[in-house]
């Protein structure tokens, strides 16, 4: 176990590379099961998360091998089970995504309920909806069991349009017969990643980038190279940090596309960077001051499905809100329990007010104070880091295993940016 102690109000300044895509290695590590052939994945980011999908492959009879810096070669000549075991399934929620490879290859998955961040109630019913709509039977005793003799194309609506459950689907129709419609697709940068690793190993999947997928199934995948995109919410997160600290920042290997959405976002708080290539510069003497809509009205930033603003920076823009002067609405639509760490904001001296499980109202400038913090998710965690270094004299935060799920050598990073933080065990 380890605790982050932080001393706060010290600008950060110098540069970092973006790491690899959390959301997209994740998946894409899934998908290396579907082939016997090997499977290089380059771009993976050194985390929790990776390392527990990794395991997992090992578990189930892959071989697995790191070839180089953030590179790893996987090979599932033969599998040696179709179960999940049920220790790493607990650790992370992106388990789940070995049940549509596991049933292309194999015709069985077993999976324990997957784990993850704690942020309120994360259904699993669109991962069934499509799976069966596939020709999938689910028993649920305990855990969940996926039986499919053959895997049939199908034209499927999602119930919602569910990242994990978009990539399962697609996972399980590459290697269906027949023609498979996916409509109300997820279409975030990394379920992109996804079907273009996917069409290297041979799939017929087109509409990338849109909610309607159209997979034309195969008899079987060969092996690929393929590199994992730039992490958009670690750069997001980088931006924000910057900011709130009042300092600099150039972020190289950034996918400028990506950060669109999170450009109008930051704009609101008037925060702005210069794109140059794939470099991103964050420079000091920001505006920091919010921009009202029309009629002097109270700007609201608020999540959605891809392109919108993603949920999984809400946590870090109410953080940033705190610094910036005015006033401004936070709107997490999709998590009811996201918003619930700004209880801790509030003790540390910020001026929010939580309106109920989904929206806060955030008042600002404030003057935060170092205190005692417990991270709950990945996100929230590292927005408890950015307070932290906003904030006046010593923090700890601790469960920083949660942050770290998500973010690569978070505290060497931060270090060789100004950061006073050092990262202790207990």
């Amino acid at each position: 176990m380890y605790e982050y102690h932080i001393e706060g109000g010290f600008p950060i300044k110098g540069t970092v590379k973006a790491s690899g895509n959390k959301n997209a290695a994740l998946p894409c590590i899934a998908a290396a099961l579907l082939t016997s052939e090997p499977v290089i994945l380059q771009n993976i980011p050194d985390i929790e998360d990776t390392g527990v999908m990794l395991s997992v492959l090992k578990e189930l009879g892959a071989s697995v091998e790191k070839t180089g810096s953030n590179c790893w070669k996987v090979q599932a000549e033969k599998l040696t089970t179709h179960a999940i075991p049920l220790e790493q399934a607990k650790k992370i929620r992106a388990s789940i995504l070995f049940a549509g490879p596991l049933l292309a290859r194999t015709g069985k998955a077993e999976l324990p309920p997957p784990g993850g961040d704690v942020i309120g109630r994360r259904r699993l019913d669109t991962h069934f909806l499509a799976l069966t709509e596939l020709g999938a039977r689910v028993e649920m005793d305990g855990q969940f069991t996926f039986t499919a003799n053959k895997l049939v194309g199908a034209d499927i609506f999602l119930d919602e349009a569910s990242v994990t459950a978009t990539e399962n689907a697609v996972m399980a129709a590459v290697l269906a017969s027949g023609k498979t419609i996916l409509t109300n697709a997820a279409s975030e940068p990394h379920v992109q990643d996804l079907c273009n690793m996917l069409n290297s190993m041979g799939a017929k999947i087109t509409g990338i980038g849109s909610n309607i997928l159209s997979i034309q199934g195969v008899k079987s995948l060969h092996g690929c190279e393929f590199r994992i995109g730039p992490d958009y919410m670690e750069v997001g997160s980088f931006i924000g940090l910057a900011a709130a600290t009042k300092g600099s920042i150039t972020i190289t290997g950034v996918e400028p596309r990506d950060m669109r959405s999170i450009r109008l976002a930051f704009g609101k708080l008037g925060i702005h960077w210069e794109i140059e290539g794939s470099n991103l510069l964050v420079p000091t003497g920001q505006a920091m001051q919010v921009n009202p809509d029309l009629g002097g009205m109270i700007p609201k930033i608020d999540d959605a499905p891809w392109p919108g603003f993603p949920p999984d920076l809400t946590s870090i823009m109410t953080v940033v809100a705190t610094q910036v002067e005015g006033t401004v609405l936070i709107h997490e639509k999709m998590f009811e329990s996201r918003m619930f760490f700004v209880d801790k904001l509030i003790g540390m001296g910020a001026r929010i007010t939580l309106c109920d499980p989904h929206r806060a109202v955030v008042s600002g400038p404030s003057t935060l104070h170092g205190t005692e913090l417990v991270s709950p998710d990945v996100r929230a965690g590292m927005a408890m880091v950015i307070a932290a270094m906003s904030a006046r004299g010593e923090s700890i935060i601790r469960n920083v295993y949660q942050v770290e799920r998500g973010y690569e050598h978070l505290t060497e990073r931060l270090q060789s940016l100004g950061a006073h933080i050092e990262r202790r065990s207990v």
